[in-house]
């Protein structure tokens, strides 16, 4: 085939595609279907949801940037179900510290079921001036890929997807030293102090999607410095001190390794149970159907495995577990505190110390090294720890949370 134009068949073919003025049925114009796509903003919701449900994690920030729509779906707790349907979410511990501009997350990643490092990002919002109470002691509580951060005046949203940090309604009674879960995608507090008694008896029920505290009941008993946990449908208030006219020694004692189990559902409160090692519960959580509950003994930790499966047979048995490693310079006293959190079948231990130069010197050592905070991984099917990274020096008493994203 010649490389060069002829310009005399160039001109034949022109002319061959050029309608005959005296032929009316080439002047009848020809329809072809279409097959043009619709575009995607044409979709009803529930296949929009479907197609952005597929998307890799990394992309959603960028999809909540295309219109007001696609934000508010991505928002929506359809596209979190979608997700987890598809196998496309992933569990991770996440832990935030908060200071005057904002926060620090840091999430724990793993590599071949691996522990690598912490990856640490900033979230800052306009709505937040560090004048929102003291949030160095908020509990945080998941749902989905946001988190939680609930002070006493205040509550926070961190979107994980999103890296945003966004100011919500607070409890109806402030309070510190709360318990706290999530369950069936609503946010329960129960104890807790700070305005008289009529404030640890309340047990509130937060909706994210109405932005919006009630009080369900009140509560078995009222506790200061407990912790909360949830198991098939059941919320667990654990430990804590006596709130009340009778300060005996022996209540405060029945109170500091007890559970009261409140069936959300039902509204009903169920029989407590308590540790049957006794001690003090200074951490719980809950992973795979069961309660673990971190009690101290003045000079030991002992650690307890409790059955919430209410449909398993085994519902109220306890079992006692290996105690975490502690390393030797790491004393139990009132500059340490500890933090649980279930991850899948994973149970982390968060150590945090309060004031490392106070603990160095209270136990009479001068090493230099020693972390403000670690972490230790309780494997439920093998029954054995192992030491994590620990946090980063910015993530300083940190709340934490298993985070589904």
């Amino acid at each position: 085939m010649s490389e060069n134009c002829n310009s005399r068949h160039l001109s034949w073919l022109m002319k061959s595609c050029l309608p005959n003025p005296s032929d009316a049925k080439s002047l009848v114009p020809i329809h072809h279907p279409s097959t043009a796509t619709p575009p995607i903003y044409s979709l009803p919701d529930d296949l929009l949801l479907e197609c952005l449900s597929r998307i890799p994690s990394y992309s959603i920030p960028s999809l909540s940037a295309v219109c007001r729509r696609w934000s508010r779906l991505l928002l929506s707790p359809y596209f979190l179900i979608l997700r987890r349907r598809l196998g496309l979410l992933r569990h991770s511990l996440y832990a935030i510290s908060a200071v005057d501009s904002g926060l620090f997350a840091a999430v724990l990643q793993s590599q071949s079921d691996e522990i690598v490092s912490w990856k640490v990002s900033f979230a800052v919002s306009g709505s937040f001036d560090g004048n929102h109470g003291n949030l160095s002691h908020a509990r945080a509580a998941a749902i989905g890929p946001r988190v939680y951060i609930v002070s006493r005046n205040a509550v926070l949203r961190y979107d994980s997807w999103l890296g945003t940090l966004t100011l919500r309604s607070p409890m109806i009674f402030p309070r510190k030293k709360f318990a706290i879960a999530a369950i069936s995608g609503k946010i329960y507090v129960a104890g807790g102090g700070g305005g008289g008694l009529e404030v640890a008896a309340a047990v509130e029920e937060y909706d994210p999607e109405k932005n919006r505290w009630e009080v369900v009941t009140q509560a078995a008993r009222k506790r200061y410095g407990c912790i909360g946990a949830a198991v098939d449908g059941v919320f667990y208030v654990i430990g804590g001190l006596k709130i009340g006219n009778e300060t005996s020694r022996a209540g405060a004692h029945v109170y500091a390794s007890s559970m009261d189990l409140f069936d959300v559902e039902s509204r009903q409160w169920l029989r407590s149970r308590s540790v049957p090692g006794g001690g003090c519960v200074v951490a719980a959580c809950a992973a795979v159907g069961h309660v673990y509950v971190l009690s101290s003994h003045a000079v030991e930790l002992s650690f307890w495995r409790f059955d919430g499966r209410r449909n398993g047979g085994g519902f109220g048995e306890w079992s006692r577990l290996k105690s975490p490693p502690l390393p030797a310079q790491v004393r139990l006293d009132g500059t340490v505190r500890f933090s649980c959190v279930g991850v899948e079948d994973k149970v982390a231990v968060v150590q945090v110390v309060g004031c490392i130069d106070d603990l160095l010197r209270r136990s009479g050592r001068s090493e230099r090294g020693l972390r403000e905070s670690l972490v230790l991984l309780y494997d439920t099917v093998d029954g054995e720890w192992r030491r994590a990274a620990d946090l980063p020096e910015m993530i300083t008493r940190a709340a934490c949370a298993c985070v589904e994203w």
